[in-house]
């Protein structure tokens, strides 16, 4: 199972600034521990599925872009 993730530089490749990334990393990973995946409860983990983040900011994120992985 091979889930696309994106991390902070992604994001910023997007055209979301250095801290706006940040946050949406940050807002990405409190959410889907509510939603009890406990493995993103980690400060240095910067990879989240983009699947979530297209789902918090409504947009499309093209899997060919440098940051996703």
């Amino acid at each position: 199972m091979n889930i696309p993730l994106i991390n902070k530089q992604g994001l910023i490749n997007l055209g979301y600034g250095h801290c706006t990334a940040e946050r949406i990393i940050k807002q990405t990973k409190a959410q889907l521990v509510e939603e009890g995946i406990t493995f993103y409860d980690n400060k240095r983990l910067g990879l989240v599925p983009v699947i979530t983040v297209e789902g918090m900011l409504g947009i499309k994120i093209p899997l060919e872009l440098e940051g996703v992985c």
